[in-house]
């Protein structure tokens, strides 16, 4: 699909008929003109150790199949990890840590994630993002998560034939989902769930089909890692229950 001048997620995410169409039309938004000129100003300045690579530095999409049955849903790009490698959670520490436990779990046939196009698979998994582009700080504002969220809601709603479990790593995940599950067609108990990690919530499909399993994990991000929050075996659990709710056979 052939971006318009005129580009607006909340007019253009619907028009789309598959993950795949998707994909190539978010690498395209500058909805959000205070993200992209940190996306951009990040791969002028560049961090010292990758003066010599060409940061992606535009919106990230999608990353997995497109009939994943778990999805992991994260916050933003890092500005020099997915803003410059091209996909969610790789290049950085977070990213080590998640397709280890991925791979640990059979669920990835490589324990890294290096660059856009360094072979990497996962299997029956996808991950995305609330917000596609990197913020400053790490920290999106509400309005610019609100003008990203129909890219989301898309992506869920092409996924609900086979989606049977979700990921949210950390808080600012979790309440960005729920609206998003809502939009898609599913049903958000009342009172929302509270996120904590290994928190589980039940999501009833509105047209009743099948049900979606909801659970928090503590963000992947050094804050957590280094400091002991977050283990790898505390996120191999979590993500071994949620891939066995999804109908998946993690190792």
């Amino acid at each position: 699909m052939e971006p318009p001048s005129d580009f607006s997620p909340a007019v253009l995410a619907p028009q789309t008929r598959s993950i795949a169409e998707l994909d190539e039309l978010v690498v395209h938004c500058r909805a959000c003109p205070r993200l992209v000129a940190w996306r951009e100003e990040t791969a002028l300045v560049k961090r010292r150790a990758f003066q010599d690579q060409e940061y992606w530095a535009r919106p990230i999409p999608g990353f997995g199949p497109y009939d994943a049955r778990l999805v992991l849903v994260g916050l933003a790009p890092a500005a020099h990890g997915g803003n410059r490698t091209g996909r969610i959670f790789t290049g950085d520490p977070s990213g080590d840590l998640l397709y280890a436990s991925l791979h640990r779990l059979g669920l990835a046939n490589r324990p890294e994630s290096t660059w856009r196009e360094d072979g990497l698979r996962l299997h029956g998994v996808r991950i995305t993002d609330p917000v596609r582009c990197a913020p400053p700080e790490n920290k999106p504002t509400n309005a610019e998560r609100d003008t990203c969220r129909p890219w989301i809601v898309r992506e869920f709603e092409e996924l609900r034939p086979t989606v049977r479990a979700v990921v949210a790593l950390g808080g600012f995940a979790w309440q960005a989902v729920l609206p998003v599950l809502a939009a898609a067609g599913w049903q958000v108990p009342r009172p929302r769930p509270v996120f904590g990690h290994g928190a589980h919530a039940v999501l009833p499909a509105t047209d009743g089909g099948p049900e979606l399993h909801l659970f928090g994990c503590f963000h992947v991000s050094p804050r957590n890692t280094y400091t002991g929050r977050l283990t790898p075996a505390m996120v191999d659990d979590l993500l071994r229950t949620a891939a066995t709710a999804a109908g998946l056979d993690p190792a």
